[in-house]
């Protein structure tokens, strides 16, 4: 197989695909098979899933590989704050999209897993756009079959995904790390969820995560304390006594004004923040990673609208806090 580097290191690349199909994610080579995989470093997958649809109807995070890949060949591996391309040491390819029946968890999860499985034994990183977060169960599952207990995951999200089941649903995107608290090969201390905040969290989400002993660092800490602080914070926590740690992003770690096609989530990390972060978490050695979340075909959420009822709602916690301290 022929190696190749993002296209827009040739001048004479003329983009082919964009308007008539998807371009593989930075025009890579396409890997077809198992086969195609040998010698890689990085190995890109999608995972165009929806499953069930926690804030009602369709949220189109099944268009999130096809939109990632779109836009990504505008892009290089070169990045001048730390004078280094990626792709002078790392070989990767693309190696499309794991076979998805949306609403149809056993069909779909079982086919990320035998993906993810056939990528873990060449050795290479899984690196995977999605799709809502509930991806991140058979992922870090499967990886966790390889090394009990001795797997950290730093977990960027405005929420913990963590309750015990959405109505009858014990897998929707709001409960991959409850399942995970419950597989098993994982130990939940190793778990760090960072970036937490705002008005869509639930108590029996912290209640959960402290039952577990997994370990939280809020959106507030984060502005309070500096990224770089909480990253080596979740980064010591995570990489204790493990072997291999995983890196999943929802998108709503990002406040809403970095995010507009996504959930609208205020407070949150700007995307340098994020992008410094995970930095950190590559340098420290981190072997995989996913993001998640992404709604392509939503022009507007209405932010100033959402933006009012958090404030409003900031407001009334704040009174109410005076009001329980003994204020007027």
């Amino acid at each position: 197989m022929k190696y190749s580097k993002p296209t827009i290191y040739d001048p004479n690349f003329l983009p082919n695909n964009v308007y008539s199909g998807v371009p593989s994610w930075l025009n890579l080579s396409v890997a077809e098979c198992k086969e195609d995989l040998e010698g890689l470093d990085v190995v890109v997958s999608g995972v165009p899933w929806e499953g069930g649809c926690t804030i009602g109807g369709y949220s189109s995070t099944t268009e999130g590989p096809k939109g990632i890949r779109s836009v990504s060949i505008r892009y290089t591996g070169f990045l001048p704050d730390f004078n280094l391309d990626s792709f002078d040491y790392l070989k990767a390819a693309d190696f499309g999209d794991v076979a998805c029946q949306n609403g149809n968890y056993d069909f779909t999860f079982r086919q990320i897993r035998e993906r993810i499985a056939t990528i873990l034994d060449t050795g290479a990183v899984p690196l995977t756009f999605g799709g809502d977060h509930g991806i991140a169960l058979p992922i870090v599952s499967e990886i966790a079959k390889r090394h009990p207990k001795r797997v950290g995951i730093l977990h960027f999200d405005a929420h913990l995904d963590n309750y015990a089941c959405f109505g009858d649903d014990l897998y929707s995107r709001c409960s991959p790390f409850y399942r995970l608290y419950e597989d098993p090969n994982m130990d939940p201390s190793k778990i760090v969820h960072i970036g937490i905040r705002g008005p869509r969290n639930h108590q029996e989400e912290f209640n959960n995560a402290q039952k577990f002993g997994a370990n939280v660092i809020l959106g507030r800490e984060v502005k309070e304390n500096g990224w770089k602080a909480s990253i080596d914070k979740a980064i010591e926590l995570a990489f204790k006594d493990t072997d291999f740690v995983y890196v999943t992003i929802c998108s709503d770690a990002l406040d809403a004004a970095s995010m507009p096609q996504g959930p609208q989530d205020m407070g949150g990390l700007t995307s340098y923040e994020l992008c410094m972060m995970v930095h950190e978490a590559g340098l420290a050695g981190a072997k995989g990673f996913d993001f998640v979340e992404i709604y392509p075909d939503t022009n507007s959420l209405q932010t100033a609208a959402h933006n009012a009822c958090w404030a409003a709602l900031y407001y009334l916690n704040g009174y109410a806090e005076r009001k329980k301290n003994g204020g007027k």
